[in-house]
C-alpha cells in the first residue's frame, strides 16, 4: 500500500475497512462540549462495548429475582459460568478449552503458575526476564526467588537491548539460553513489552528454552487481544493475561491464564483452592483436595460473576470478528501510523518499537520532555505516558479510524 500523509486517503482507508462498522459498538470518550476525543489508549484501558451494560443487566436482573438460586436458574448459570469464557478466550490465545482459564487478577495468576512452574534448586535457579518489563512482573519474580532462598542479584537474568538499541535481539536471547540454560529454571516473559511495543519470539524462545530443560510462561497483558497467538502449538508450559487493555472489560477486571495440557495431569505443586476441586464431588466437601484435570485445577475461589458478564460481552465480538481480521487491520493501523511519523521533520523524537509488533507504537522523546505529552492530551488526545521518555500509541483495530490516526499525527506535528 503506497501511504499519503494526507486526511483524503486516511478518510478513503476508512471507506475500505470493512471492520469499519465495529466503532458504533463502543462508547468513544468525548470532551466537556460533547466532540470525540482521539482515544489511542487501549493498550492501558479499553472502551466499553455498548452491548456490557445488556450483559451486566440480566446478571443483575437474575440477582434480584433468584438471589443465591441464580446459581443454578439464571438464564446464564452462575455456577459454570467461568466456562462461558472458554471458548472466546482459547481462540484469542491459540488454546484448548480446556487449556485456559478466567479467575483472578494477573499478577495473582503468575504467582499461582510459578508456584508449581518455578521450582529451583541449587544447580537450576535462574529466572530470565525482560529487564523493562513491568514492575510488577519484575517484583513478582524478584519475590518468588528470595521465597524460596535464593538471591534476585545471582538468580534473575535481565534482557537488555544492546548499546545503543531499544529492541532486545533474539540471538541474544538464543545466546543467554545457550551459555546458562543449565541454570535456568524459567524463562517468563512479556508476550508483548510494555515499553517498546516489542513481540518476542514465542515459538523459538520456547524451542531453545526446552531442550535445555527450561520451562517457559509469558505474561500475555500487551499480547492478549492484540496479536497472533499459538500457545498450545507453540507448547509453551504457561502464560497470563489482564482483560481490560484490548479485551476491553473494564478496570480490574478479572484476568485469565493458560496451562499447557501436558500439564493438567502432572504432579506439580500449587496452591490449591475448592474451585479448581473435582466439580463431581466439590460439594461434599472431603477434606483431600482432588484438582481438576484441566486448567480450571489452578483455581482458588468462585469467580465475580459481574466482572465475566462484562468479558462475555467483549468476548462475543471477538468472536464475531476473529482475530485474523483483527490482525490484519492492526497492521495496516500502526504501518501507517509509523508512515506518518517518519514525514515529521523533526529531532525531537525517535520510533521505539521495532518492527516485529503488535498495536503499539512507542514514541521516545528526546530528554523525556513531558511538556510534549501534555499539549497533545490538551489538544484532544488521549495517550499515555511513560517514564522516563515514552508516549504510548495504541490504535485499536476494533474502534480506531485511521482519521484517528492521521488527526493525531496532524496534532503532534504541530505541537513539535
Amino acid at each position: 500500500m503506497n501511504n499519503k500523509n494526507t486526511l483524503e486517503f486516511a478518510t478513503q482507508l476508512d471507506k475500505e475497512d470493512q471492520l469499519s462498522s465495529y466503532r458504533n459498538e463502543f462508547h468513544i470518550p468525548r470532551d466537556e462540549e460533547g466532540n470525540e476525543l482521539i482515544y489511542l489508549c487501549g493498550n492501558s484501558l479499553g472502551l466499553q462495548p455498548k452491548r456490557t451494560k445488556a450483559y451486566l443487566d440480566q446478571e443483575l436482573s437474575d440477582w434480584a429475582r433468584w438471589g443465591v438460586e441464580g446459581h443454578f436458574h439464571a438464564k446464564n448459570p452462575w455456577m459454570p459460568y467461568h466456562e462461558f469464557l472458554s471458548e472466546g478466550y482459547s481462540k484469542i490465545v491459540g488454546a484448548k478449552k480446556s487449556e485456559v482459564v478466567a479467575m483472578n487478577s494477573l499478577t495473582v495468576n503468575l504467582h499461582l503458575m510459578m508456584v508449581s512452574f518455578y521450582r529451583p534448586h541449587a544447580k537450576r535457579h535462574k529466572i530470565v526476564i525482560e529487564a523493562d518489563a513491568f514492575p510488577s512482573d519484575i517484583y513478582a519474580v524478584n519475590s518468588q526467588i528470595i521465597h524460596h532462598g535464593y538471591d534476585p542479584t545471582n538468580s534473575l537474568i535481565k534482557l537488555k537491548a544492546r548499546a545503543g538499541e531499544t529492541a532486545i535481539r533474539a540471538e541474544d536471547i538464543a545466546q543467554i539460553i545457550s551459555e546458562e540454560g543449565d541454570e535456568i529454571a524459567l524463562i517468563m516473559l512479556g508476550g508483548v513489552n510494555y515499553y517498546t511495543g516489542q513481540v518476542f519470539d514465542f515459538e523459538t524462545i520456547t524451542n531453545l528454552a526446552h531442550q535445555k530443560g527450561i520451562l517457559v510462561g509469558f505474561d500475555l497483558a500487551h499480547a492478549a487481544g492484540n496479536i497472533k497467538l499459538e500457545l498450545h502449538k507453540w507448547n509453551v508450559d504457561f502464560a497470563v493475561w489482564c482483560s481490560y487493555k484490548y479485551l476491553n472489560s473494564g478496570p480490574g477486571s478479572v484476568a485469565g491464564a493458560f496451562v499447557h495440557e501436558k500439564h493438567h495431569k502432572s504432579n506439580l505443586p500449587r496452591f490449591a483452592g475448592w474451585w479448581g476441586h473435582n466439580k463431581e464431588n466439590r460439594f461434599k466437601m472431603p477434606d483431600d483436595f482432588d484438582p481438576i484435570t484441566s486448567a480450571e485445577g489452578w483455581q482458588l475461589s468462585n469467580p465475580p460473576i459481574l466482572s465475566l458478564a462484562a468479558i462475555r460481552a467483549s468476548l462475543s465480538i471477538f468472536d464475531e470478528v476473529g482475530m485474523d481480521r483483527l490482525v490484519e487491520k492492526s497492521k495496516k493501523l500502526s504501518d501507517y501510523l509509523i508512515f506518518l511519523l517518519q514525514t515529521i521533520q523533526t529531532d525531537k523524537i525517535n520510533i521505539i518499537t521495532p518492527k516485529e509488533k503488535g498495536c503499539q507504537i512507542s514514541i521516545q522523546v528526546k530528554n523525556g520532555n513531558k511538556k510534549l505529552f501534555d499539549n497533545i492530551t490538551k489538544k484532544g488526545v488521549i495517550a499515555d505516558w511513560r517514564e522516563p521518555d515514552v508516549i504510548r500509541i495504541a490504535p485499536v483495530p476494533l474502534y480506531n479510524r485511521f482519521t484517528d490516526v492521521y488527526k493525531f499525527y496532524k496534532i503532534l506535528e504541530s505541537v513539535l
